[in-house]
Order: C-alpha cells, then sequence, then structure tokens
C-alpha cells in the first residue's frame, strides 16, 4: 500500500481583497456619474399639512377677504383704493413688514391675487397666506 499515496486536496481559497476594490471602484464611479437633481426640477405633489396654519404669526398686516370679496385690513372694511394707500402707508414706515392674507376657500382667486399684487407693487414681498 505504499503505491497508493493519498493527497489532501487544498482548501479553496476565496481572496476577498480585489474584490473589496473592484466594488470600491464601482461606488466610487455610480457616485461620480449620477446626476442630482433638486426637488424644483422633478414633478413632484406636495403633502397637505395637518399642522398648517397653527404657527402664531408675528406680522402687523392682516388683510382678510371673505366670500363676497370684501377686504378687511387689520380688522377695519377698506376699498381696494383704500387697501392700495394703507399698504402704501405701511411700506414707507417699514419695508420688510410681513402681510398675512386671510381669504375664506370660497373667495375668488382674482380677489387673493388682486391684494397679493397690491403688496408686492407698494414694496412689501413678505406676503403669506393662512391655511388650516
Amino acid at each position: 500500500m505504499s503505491g497508493f499515496y493519498q493527497k489532501r486536496r487544498k482548501r479553496p481559497e476565496l481572496n476577498l481583497v480585489p474584490l473589496i476594490d473592484v466594488l470600491v471602484m464601482l461606488i466610487f464611479f455610480a457616485f461620480v456619474t449620477m446626476q442630482f437633481r433638486s426637488a424644483t426640477t422633478l414633478n413632484i405633489t406636495l403633502p397637505k399639512l395637518s399642522t398648517a396654519g397653527k404657527n402664531e404669526f408675528k406680522g402687523h398686516i392682516t388683510i382678510e377677504i371673505d366670500k363676497d370679496g370684501h377686504l378687511s385690513f387689520n380688522g377695519r372694511l377698506v376699498s381696494d383704493e383704500q387697501l392700495v394707500a394703507q399698504l402704501q402707508a405701511q411700506h414707507t414706515a417699514d419695508e420688510d413688514i410681513p402681510v398675512l392674507i386671510k381669504a375664506d376657500e370660497t373667495s375668488q382667486l382674482k380677489r387673493i391675487a388682486f391684494v397679493w399684487d397690491s403688496c408686492r407693487q407698494v414694496g412689501l414681498s413678505k406676503v403669506s397666506i393662512q391655511s388650516r
């Protein structure tokens, strides 16, 4: 039985260092060639917030629009011309004064657009619309 020499097989080895090197290079290549897009370029639908409008507004100008389109400036009823005059007077007093528009949910969009445009015409840029 001396002629029968049994060879022991070597256990197969898996060399992980070259495999890790290749994977790192693939990940690096993926990051280099990836295109990052901002949220403004994507077609997304923003969610409705259950907490919208719960923050307290710290501004000094509040303009309300009722369902019939009547305007109220800080609690007093005003006409369209009076509103523009009041906004101009507030702008000369403080250029950075914030404006909050409270519109009834059934009010017309053209009334909201008129108020917003009036604010922008006199130079008031911090305009917000209150939601529920």
